[in-house]
């Protein structure tokens, strides 16, 4: 049996090595509890590192990952961990292991790309153009339709959630930090206001998707222009008035495209 040190690596389980205790000094059913959350706390450490590799390119698609007994060498960790890990990658269609074959990575196609693990990592490897690209591409795809539904689907309870929201986009002033944490709230409750499943998950994507682009945002002089962008949108969706909210939606959408190509680019963009 094997225990994780401080150090993240693994050693003969003598004793505890931060409190000291032998390990036939206490029953197995207090043992349990005690390897279980070490090993929750690394398992996720090596998800992170094997998830990473792979979004990164360092495994490509195809490519068969080296044997559990080698990984657990190389990354110094018991096979638990390591089992925990692969079942969690499998979880996100990274990898696809076979007894016999061995674990794959699968097509990039195959990936659970609104998983916030991958978008996280997808966020540390591409470079920031692409990146926000293709998130306006599908802000510009969903936001006006589900604008649109949350006019006809909202409940008194979300309307007034997003009067809210708005209200602290405005008490934001010119605190950028609190700004971009009120205008991330306001979009997902949009997405949440549609009460449709389907939405949700990229409402949620977006509250940590978002967060780089927003932040880009916030540096510019338009705010108050923004203000009146989403009070429009906000006031479509409070009155049931889908047109005008998905409308709404795509100007506000179009004129941030804008915003933020200016201030990575300059006028020449």
């Amino acid at each position: 049996m094997t225990l994780n040190d401080p150090s993240g690596k693994l050693t003969e389980a003598a004793t505890f090595p931060r409190a000291g205790i032998q390990m036939n000094d206490i029953s197995i059913e207090k043992i349990r509890p005690i390897l279980s959350a070490s090993s929750l706390k690394l398992h996720v450490r090596v998800t992170d590192q094997l998830g990473l590799a792979i979004v990164r390119g360092d495994f490509p698609p195809g490519t068969i990952l080296p044997a559990e007994a080698q990984l657990c060498e190389m990354l110094g960790i018991s096979r638990t961990a390591m089992r925990e890990a692969v079942r969690s990658l499998a979880a996100k269609g990274l990898i696809d292991a076979r007894p016999k074959r061995g674990t794959q990575v699968r097509l990039i196609e195959d990936w659970n790309h609104l998983d916030p693990d991958i978008l996280k990592w997808r966020v540390e490897t591409t470079d920031t153009d692409t990146y926000l690209k293709k998130m306006f591409q599908l802000r510009q795809a969903t936001e006006p339709a589900a604008a649109a539904l949350a006019a006809l689907e909202s409940t008194d309870q979300d309307r007034e959630q997003l009067s809210t929201i708005f209200q602290a986009m405005i008490d934001a002033g010119d605190d950028n930090a609190r700004w971009v944490e009120a205008d991330l709230l306001f979009h997902k409750q949009i997405y949440l206001s549609t009460h449709n499943e389907f939405f949700w998950p990229i409402g949620q994507l977006f509250s940590f998707g978002l967060r780089q682009m927003f932040e880009i945002a916030a540096q510019g002089q338009h705010r108050p222009r923004a203000i009146v962008e989403h009070g429009d949108l906000a006031r479509a969706i409070i009155e049931r008035k889908p047109d005008l909210a998905r409308a709404a939606a795509m100007t506000l959408i179009g004129n941030a495209t804008g915003d933020v190509n200016f201030i990575r680019h300059g006028a020449s963009e």
